[in-house]
């Protein structure tokens, strides 16, 4: 498939094509911007299509992003920007999911484990 950012040039280039009057990147299709419930129930529907879990939504997004991110080795304070947060401890709440995870390793792998 193509990568995220052909898929943002040809939409950048056909929103110009469409002379579009907003500023906004993302809008709804009469022009007027996206709304909080809007972006929720979308995120939620298209969750539905590949997914049986219950927990469905923007913020889940958000939070297996960073997880993945700090699974795979990136630092903590790289996430904490990425995010937007303002406090390292805001951020802090995505290393008990790896916390879990290295309990967990430790239990299978370890001969005492």
């Amino acid at each position: 498939g193509k990568e995220l950012k052909t898929y943002l040039i040809e939409f950048l280039s056909d929103k110009k094509e469409l002379n579009s009057l907003s500023d906004r990147l993302f809008v709804l299709d009469n022009g007027n911007k996206l709304y909080p419930k809007f972006v929720y129930r979308r995120v939620n529907e298209y969750l539905g299509r590949v997914t049986t879990l219950s927990k469905r939504s923007p913020h889940v997004l958000r939070h297996t992003f960073a997880t993945h991110m700090l699974e795979n080795g990136a630092e903590l304070q790289s996430i904490k920007e990425i995010l937007g947060h303002a406090s390292l401890a805001a951020t802090q709440v995505y290393t008990h999911n790896s916390i879990d995870r290295l309990k967990k390793v430790h239990t299978q792998a370890h001969p005492r484990g």
